[in-house]
Protein backbone atom coordinates (compact mmCIF):
# COMPACT_ATOMS: atom_id res chain seq x y z
CA UNK A 1 0.00 0.00 0.00
CA UNK A 2 1.29 3.47 -0.83
CA UNK A 3 2.54 5.64 2.04
CA UNK A 4 -0.21 8.02 3.20
CA UNK A 5 0.15 11.43 1.60
CA UNK A 6 -0.50 13.07 4.98
CA UNK A 7 2.78 11.87 6.49
CA UNK A 8 5.14 14.39 4.84
CA UNK A 9 2.92 17.24 6.05
CA UNK A 10 2.87 15.82 9.56
CA UNK A 11 6.64 15.45 9.47
CA UNK A 12 7.00 19.14 8.63
CA UNK A 13 4.67 20.25 11.43
CA UNK A 14 5.25 17.64 14.18
CA UNK A 15 8.84 16.41 13.93
CA UNK A 16 10.33 19.63 15.30
CA UNK A 17 7.75 19.74 18.11
CA UNK A 18 8.64 16.22 19.25
CA UNK A 19 12.37 16.97 19.12
CA UNK A 20 11.98 20.18 21.15
CA UNK A 21 9.87 18.49 23.85
CA UNK A 22 12.14 15.45 24.13
CA UNK A 23 15.30 17.53 24.19
CA UNK A 24 13.89 19.66 27.00
CA UNK A 25 12.82 16.41 28.74
CA UNK A 26 16.21 14.69 28.37
CA UNK A 27 18.56 17.69 28.46
CA UNK A 28 20.83 19.10 25.72
CA UNK A 29 23.47 16.31 26.03
CA UNK A 30 20.81 13.93 24.68
CA UNK A 31 19.79 16.04 21.67
CA UNK A 32 20.87 13.27 19.29
CA UNK A 33 18.72 10.71 21.13
CA UNK A 34 15.73 13.07 20.95
CA UNK A 35 16.21 13.38 17.18
CA UNK A 36 16.60 9.61 16.82
CA UNK A 37 13.37 8.93 18.69
CA UNK A 38 11.47 11.47 16.56
CA UNK A 39 12.88 9.91 13.36
CA UNK A 40 12.07 6.37 14.52
CA UNK A 41 8.52 7.48 15.33
CA UNK A 42 7.96 8.68 11.77
CA UNK A 43 9.63 5.60 10.30
CA UNK A 44 7.26 3.40 12.29
CA UNK A 45 4.33 5.53 11.14
CA UNK A 46 5.38 5.11 7.52
CA UNK A 47 5.56 1.34 7.85
CA UNK A 48 2.44 0.89 9.99
CA UNK A 49 0.16 3.33 8.22
CA UNK A 50 1.23 1.98 4.86
CA UNK A 51 -0.07 -1.44 5.89
CA UNK A 52 -3.00 -0.60 8.13
CA UNK A 53 -4.06 2.83 6.93
CA UNK A 54 -4.27 6.08 8.86
CA UNK A 55 -5.26 6.00 12.55
CA UNK A 56 -8.23 8.05 13.68
CA UNK A 57 -5.95 10.73 15.13
CA UNK A 58 -2.56 10.61 13.35
CA UNK A 59 -0.97 13.37 15.48
CA UNK A 60 -2.01 11.71 18.76
CA UNK A 61 -0.64 8.40 17.42
CA UNK A 62 2.74 10.02 16.76
CA UNK A 63 2.82 11.62 20.20
CA UNK A 64 1.96 8.35 21.94
CA UNK A 65 4.68 6.43 20.11
CA UNK A 66 7.25 9.15 20.81
CA UNK A 67 6.33 9.17 24.51
CA UNK A 68 6.65 5.38 24.76
CA UNK A 69 10.01 5.37 23.00
CA UNK A 70 11.30 8.13 25.27
CA UNK A 71 10.24 6.27 28.42
CA UNK A 72 11.75 3.06 27.09
CA UNK A 73 15.03 4.88 26.39
CA UNK A 74 15.17 6.17 29.99
CA UNK A 75 14.45 2.76 31.50
CA UNK A 76 17.07 0.93 29.49
CA UNK A 77 19.86 3.48 29.15
CA UNK A 78 22.35 3.14 32.00
CA UNK A 79 24.24 6.31 31.05
CA UNK A 80 21.07 8.33 31.29
CA UNK A 81 20.16 6.79 34.65
CA UNK A 82 23.49 7.92 36.08
CA UNK A 83 22.80 11.55 35.15
CA UNK A 84 20.87 13.76 37.55
CA UNK A 85 18.06 15.82 36.07
CA UNK A 86 15.60 17.72 38.29
CA UNK A 87 12.83 17.17 35.73
CA UNK A 88 13.14 13.37 35.70
CA UNK A 89 13.65 11.47 38.95
CA UNK A 90 14.02 7.73 38.50
CA UNK A 91 13.65 5.93 41.77
CA UNK A 92 15.51 2.66 42.22
CA UNK A 93 12.44 1.41 44.06
CA UNK A 94 10.04 1.79 41.15
CA UNK A 95 9.95 1.48 37.40
CA UNK A 96 7.75 4.59 37.13
CA UNK A 97 9.01 7.24 34.74
CA UNK A 98 7.09 10.49 34.17
CA UNK A 99 6.12 10.69 30.51
CA UNK A 100 7.03 13.60 28.23
CA UNK A 101 4.40 16.33 28.09
CA UNK A 102 3.26 16.84 24.50
CA UNK A 103 0.44 19.18 25.37
CA UNK A 104 0.11 22.31 23.17
CA UNK A 105 1.31 24.60 25.98
CA UNK A 106 4.44 22.52 26.66
CA UNK A 107 5.20 22.17 22.96
CA UNK A 108 5.13 25.95 22.61
CA UNK A 109 7.22 26.38 25.77
CA UNK A 110 9.76 23.79 24.60
CA UNK A 111 10.18 25.33 21.15
CA UNK A 112 10.58 28.81 22.63
CA UNK A 113 13.26 27.59 25.05
CA UNK A 114 15.00 25.64 22.28
CA UNK A 115 15.20 28.88 20.29
CA UNK A 116 17.26 30.44 23.04
CA UNK A 117 19.41 27.31 23.40
CA UNK A 118 20.17 27.28 19.67
CA UNK A 119 20.72 31.03 19.32
CA UNK A 120 23.68 30.96 21.65
CA UNK A 121 26.77 33.12 21.02
CA UNK A 122 29.07 30.13 21.59
CA UNK A 123 28.25 28.96 18.05
CA UNK A 124 28.55 31.01 14.80
CA UNK A 125 25.51 32.87 13.45
CA UNK A 126 25.31 30.72 10.28
CA UNK A 127 25.22 27.63 12.52
CA UNK A 128 22.43 29.18 14.60
CA UNK A 129 20.33 29.69 11.46
CA UNK A 130 21.10 26.16 10.26
CA UNK A 131 20.15 24.65 13.63
CA UNK A 132 16.93 26.67 13.70
CA UNK A 133 16.01 25.19 10.32
CA UNK A 134 17.06 21.70 11.36
CA UNK A 135 15.77 21.40 14.94
CA UNK A 136 12.94 23.93 15.08
CA UNK A 137 11.64 23.66 11.50
CA UNK A 138 12.40 20.03 10.62
CA UNK A 139 14.59 20.77 7.57
CA UNK A 140 17.14 18.15 6.54
CA UNK A 141 20.75 18.82 5.56
CA UNK A 142 19.86 18.60 1.85
CA UNK A 143 17.14 21.24 2.17
CA UNK A 144 19.39 23.56 4.16
CA UNK A 145 22.20 23.12 1.63
CA UNK A 146 19.77 24.06 -1.15
CA UNK A 147 18.67 27.15 0.75
CA UNK A 148 22.23 28.35 1.31
CA UNK A 149 23.58 27.28 -2.07
CA UNK A 150 26.23 24.94 -0.71
CA UNK A 151 26.70 21.18 -0.56
CA UNK A 152 25.20 18.75 1.92
CA UNK A 153 28.51 17.78 3.51
CA UNK A 154 29.30 21.38 4.45
CA UNK A 155 25.90 21.79 6.12
CA UNK A 156 26.06 18.39 7.82
CA UNK A 157 29.47 19.13 9.35
CA UNK A 158 28.36 22.60 10.40
CA UNK A 159 25.29 21.20 12.16
CA UNK A 160 27.26 18.42 13.85
CA UNK A 161 29.92 20.80 15.15
CA UNK A 162 27.26 23.15 16.51
CA UNK A 163 25.31 20.34 18.19
CA UNK A 164 28.49 18.93 19.70
CA UNK A 165 29.35 22.36 21.12
CA UNK A 166 25.90 22.72 22.67
CA UNK A 167 26.18 19.24 24.20
CA UNK A 168 29.69 19.79 25.53
CA UNK A 169 28.72 23.07 27.15
CA UNK A 170 25.52 21.46 28.49
CA UNK A 171 23.54 24.51 27.42
CA UNK A 172 20.40 24.90 29.48
CA UNK A 173 17.13 24.67 27.58
CA UNK A 174 15.40 27.60 29.17
CA UNK A 175 14.57 31.27 28.74
CA UNK A 176 17.47 33.37 30.08
CA UNK A 177 17.11 35.41 33.29
CA UNK A 178 15.47 38.82 32.94
CA UNK A 179 18.81 40.64 33.12
CA UNK A 180 20.10 38.65 30.12
CA UNK A 181 16.93 38.51 28.04
CA UNK A 182 17.60 41.64 25.95
CA UNK A 183 21.01 40.47 24.70
CA UNK A 184 19.94 36.88 24.09
CA UNK A 185 16.64 37.90 22.47
CA UNK A 186 18.61 40.04 20.05
CA UNK A 187 20.42 36.89 18.84
CA UNK A 188 17.10 35.03 18.49
CA UNK A 189 15.55 37.87 16.48
CA UNK A 190 18.64 38.04 14.26
CA UNK A 191 18.32 34.33 13.52
CA UNK A 192 14.61 34.65 12.69
CA UNK A 193 15.36 37.71 10.52
CA UNK A 194 18.12 35.92 8.61
CA UNK A 195 15.90 32.88 8.14
CA UNK A 196 13.15 35.02 6.62
CA UNK A 197 15.62 36.91 4.40
CA UNK A 198 17.05 33.65 3.10
CA UNK A 199 13.56 32.72 1.97
CA UNK A 200 12.61 36.16 0.64
CA UNK A 201 15.88 36.75 -1.21
CA UNK A 202 16.60 33.08 -1.83
CA UNK A 203 20.13 32.16 -2.89
CA UNK A 204 18.77 28.93 -4.35
CA UNK A 205 19.48 28.47 -8.04
CA UNK A 206 15.98 27.11 -8.53
CA UNK A 207 13.87 29.48 -6.47
CA UNK A 208 13.85 33.26 -6.26
CA UNK A 209 11.49 32.92 -3.28
CA UNK A 210 11.38 30.17 -0.65
CA UNK A 211 7.99 30.61 0.99
CA UNK A 212 8.59 27.66 3.32
CA UNK A 213 11.56 29.40 4.96
CA UNK A 214 9.59 32.63 5.32
CA UNK A 215 6.61 30.86 6.87
CA UNK A 216 8.83 29.05 9.38
CA UNK A 217 10.48 32.34 10.38
CA UNK A 218 7.07 33.91 10.95
CA UNK A 219 5.93 30.90 12.98
CA UNK A 220 8.97 31.19 15.27
CA UNK A 221 8.35 34.91 15.67
CA UNK A 222 4.74 34.22 16.72
CA UNK A 223 6.09 31.94 19.47
CA UNK A 224 8.04 34.89 20.82
CA UNK A 225 4.93 37.06 20.93
CA UNK A 226 2.93 34.39 22.76
CA UNK A 227 5.29 34.61 25.74
CA UNK A 228 5.09 37.71 27.94
CA UNK A 229 8.87 37.83 28.49
CA UNK A 230 9.72 37.85 24.80
CA UNK A 231 6.72 39.84 23.54
CA UNK A 232 8.81 42.99 23.09
CA UNK A 233 8.61 46.02 20.82
CA UNK A 234 11.39 44.59 18.63
CA UNK A 235 9.65 41.20 18.34
CA UNK A 236 6.46 42.94 17.17
CA UNK A 237 8.35 45.13 14.72
CA UNK A 238 10.07 42.13 13.16
CA UNK A 239 6.78 40.27 12.68
CA UNK A 240 5.26 43.43 11.16
CA UNK A 241 8.16 43.58 8.70
CA UNK A 242 7.66 39.94 7.70
CA UNK A 243 3.89 40.35 7.33
CA UNK A 244 4.32 43.31 4.98
CA UNK A 245 6.85 41.44 2.83
CA UNK A 246 4.82 38.22 2.86
CA UNK A 247 1.72 40.11 1.75
CA UNK A 248 3.30 40.52 -1.70
CA UNK A 249 4.37 36.88 -2.19
CA UNK A 250 1.83 36.06 -4.88
CA UNK A 251 2.56 39.22 -6.87
CA UNK A 252 6.34 38.97 -6.61
CA UNK A 253 6.73 35.79 -8.67
CA UNK A 254 4.85 35.10 -11.91
CA UNK A 255 3.50 31.76 -13.15
CA UNK A 256 6.85 30.97 -14.78
CA UNK A 257 8.71 31.41 -11.49
CA UNK A 258 10.24 34.72 -12.60
CA UNK A 259 10.61 37.70 -10.29
CA UNK A 260 8.19 40.57 -10.95
CA UNK A 261 9.63 44.02 -10.30
CA UNK A 262 7.81 46.11 -7.67
CA UNK A 263 6.51 48.67 -10.16
CA UNK A 264 4.92 45.92 -12.28
CA UNK A 265 3.31 43.92 -9.47
CA UNK A 266 -0.45 43.40 -9.56
CA UNK A 267 -1.77 45.06 -6.41
CA UNK A 268 -4.87 42.86 -6.56
CA UNK A 269 -2.66 39.89 -5.69
CA UNK A 270 -1.41 41.48 -2.48
CA UNK A 271 -2.71 39.81 0.67
CA UNK A 272 -4.76 42.49 2.46
CA UNK A 273 -5.16 40.35 5.60
CA UNK A 274 -1.38 40.14 6.04
CA UNK A 275 -1.08 43.89 5.46
CA UNK A 276 -3.62 44.52 8.24
CA UNK A 277 -1.73 42.12 10.53
CA UNK A 278 1.48 43.96 9.75
CA UNK A 279 -0.17 47.25 10.69
CA UNK A 280 -1.39 45.68 13.94
CA UNK A 281 2.07 44.44 14.94
CA UNK A 282 3.70 47.71 13.85
CA UNK A 283 1.31 49.61 16.13
CA UNK A 284 2.16 47.19 18.96
CA UNK A 285 5.86 47.87 18.44
CA UNK A 286 5.43 51.55 19.27
CA UNK A 287 5.62 50.86 23.01
CA UNK A 288 9.40 50.43 23.16
CA UNK A 289 12.00 52.87 24.44
CA UNK A 290 14.07 52.92 21.27
CA UNK A 291 13.71 52.60 17.52
CA UNK A 292 15.36 49.43 16.23
CA UNK A 293 16.39 48.36 12.76
CA UNK A 294 13.23 46.24 12.66
CA UNK A 295 11.02 49.27 13.36
CA UNK A 296 12.54 51.25 10.50
CA UNK A 297 12.55 48.37 8.01
CA UNK A 298 8.94 47.56 8.94
CA UNK A 299 7.93 51.19 8.38
CA UNK A 300 9.66 51.15 4.96
CA UNK A 301 7.86 47.91 4.10
CA UNK A 302 4.57 49.47 5.25
CA UNK A 303 4.91 52.31 2.73
CA UNK A 304 5.62 49.74 0.02
CA UNK A 305 2.14 48.30 0.62
CA UNK A 306 0.81 51.59 -0.80
CA UNK A 307 1.07 51.16 -4.55
CA UNK A 308 0.25 54.78 -5.38
CA UNK A 309 3.39 56.56 -6.62
CA UNK A 310 3.02 59.71 -4.49
CA UNK A 311 5.61 62.24 -3.37
CA UNK A 312 4.54 61.73 0.27
CA UNK A 313 5.22 58.00 0.03
CA UNK A 314 8.76 58.31 -1.34
CA UNK A 315 9.72 61.22 0.92
CA UNK A 316 8.70 59.11 3.92
CA UNK A 317 10.63 56.10 2.64
CA UNK A 318 13.71 58.25 1.98
CA UNK A 319 13.63 59.70 5.51
CA UNK A 320 13.22 56.23 6.99
CA UNK A 321 16.26 55.00 5.03
CA UNK A 322 18.24 58.00 6.31
CA UNK A 323 17.39 57.01 9.91
CA UNK A 324 18.09 53.33 9.19
CA UNK A 325 21.59 54.09 7.93
CA UNK A 326 22.26 56.08 11.10
CA UNK A 327 21.04 53.27 13.35
CA UNK A 328 22.60 50.36 11.46
CA UNK A 329 24.55 51.16 8.28
CA UNK A 330 24.74 48.54 5.57
CA UNK A 331 25.79 48.95 1.92
CA UNK A 332 22.65 47.18 0.68
CA UNK A 333 20.39 49.51 2.69
CA UNK A 334 22.35 52.45 1.26
CA UNK A 335 21.82 51.04 -2.23
CA UNK A 336 18.09 50.57 -1.65
CA UNK A 337 17.91 54.17 -0.41
CA UNK A 338 19.02 55.43 -3.81
CA UNK A 339 15.82 54.07 -5.39
CA UNK A 340 13.77 56.28 -3.06
CA UNK A 341 16.21 59.12 -3.67
CA UNK A 342 15.56 58.86 -7.42
CA UNK A 343 11.81 59.12 -6.80
CA UNK A 344 12.28 62.29 -4.73
CA UNK A 345 15.33 64.03 -6.27
CA UNK A 346 15.60 62.49 -9.74
CA UNK A 347 17.67 59.76 -11.39
CA UNK A 348 20.84 61.82 -11.95
CA UNK A 349 21.38 62.51 -8.23
CA UNK A 350 20.51 58.92 -7.32
CA UNK A 351 23.01 57.54 -9.86
CA UNK A 352 25.85 59.55 -8.28
CA UNK A 353 24.95 58.22 -4.82
CA UNK A 354 24.63 54.64 -6.04
CA UNK A 355 27.95 54.63 -7.92
CA UNK A 356 29.78 55.91 -4.83
CA UNK A 357 28.94 52.61 -3.13
CA UNK A 358 31.05 50.64 -5.65
CA UNK A 359 29.14 47.38 -5.14
CA UNK A 360 30.23 45.99 -8.51
CA UNK A 361 30.06 42.38 -7.32
CA UNK A 362 26.43 42.73 -6.24
CA UNK A 363 23.57 41.81 -8.56
CA UNK A 364 21.26 44.45 -7.05
CA UNK A 365 23.80 47.19 -7.78
CA UNK A 366 23.79 46.53 -11.53
CA UNK A 367 20.01 46.01 -11.67
CA UNK A 368 19.35 49.29 -9.87
CA UNK A 369 21.78 51.28 -11.99
CA UNK A 370 20.28 49.69 -15.09
CA UNK A 371 16.90 50.95 -13.95
CA UNK A 372 18.16 54.45 -13.07
CA UNK A 373 20.21 54.90 -16.25
CA UNK A 374 17.19 53.88 -18.35
CA UNK A 375 15.91 57.38 -17.62
CA UNK A 376 19.06 59.21 -18.79
CA UNK A 377 21.33 56.97 -20.93
CA UNK A 378 19.98 53.83 -22.60
CA UNK A 379 23.37 52.42 -23.65
CA UNK A 380 24.76 52.63 -20.12
CA UNK A 381 21.52 51.12 -18.78
CA UNK A 382 21.89 48.16 -21.16
CA UNK A 383 25.50 47.69 -20.06
CA UNK A 384 24.51 47.49 -16.39
CA UNK A 385 21.67 45.08 -17.10
CA UNK A 386 24.06 42.87 -19.08
CA UNK A 387 26.46 42.90 -16.11
CA UNK A 388 23.60 41.84 -13.86
CA UNK A 389 22.68 39.00 -16.22
CA UNK A 390 26.28 37.79 -16.15
CA UNK A 391 26.35 37.83 -12.33
CA UNK A 392 23.23 35.80 -11.63
CA UNK A 393 23.15 32.00 -11.79
CA UNK A 394 19.37 31.77 -11.54
CA UNK A 395 17.69 31.13 -14.89
CA UNK A 396 14.52 33.02 -13.95
CA UNK A 397 16.56 36.17 -13.26
CA UNK A 398 18.51 35.76 -16.49
CA UNK A 399 15.22 35.70 -18.39
CA UNK A 400 13.94 38.76 -16.53
CA UNK A 401 17.11 40.74 -17.26
CA UNK A 402 17.13 39.66 -20.90
CA UNK A 403 13.50 40.82 -21.24
CA UNK A 404 14.36 44.18 -19.65
CA UNK A 405 17.17 44.70 -22.18
CA UNK A 406 14.85 43.89 -25.07
CA UNK A 407 12.26 46.38 -23.76
CA UNK A 408 14.91 49.13 -23.51
CA UNK A 409 16.19 48.41 -27.00
CA UNK A 410 12.68 48.88 -28.41
CA UNK A 411 11.94 52.14 -26.65
CA UNK A 412 11.04 54.94 -29.12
Amino acid sequence: MEQPALLPDLFRTEYSKIVAVLCKYFGMPFLEQAEDIASETFLLASNTWGLKGLPNNPTAWLYTVAKNKAIDFIKHNQVFKQKVYPEIIISSQTSYVPEPDLSPSNIMDSQLKMMFAICNPIIPVEAQVGLALNILCGFGADEIAEAFLTNRDVIYKRLQRAKQKLREENITIDIPPQNEIAVRLDAVLTTVYLLFNEGYFSSSQNNALRKDLCIEAMRLNVLLLENATTNTAESNALLALMCFHASRFEARINNSGEMVLYEEQNEQLWNKELIHKGEYYLNNSAGGNQISTYHLEAAIAYWHTHKQDTQEKWENILQLYNKLLQVNYSPIAALNRTYALAKVMGAAIAIKEAEKLKLEQTLQYHMLLGHLYAQVDLNTALSYLQNAENLTKRESEKRLLADLQIKLQHLP
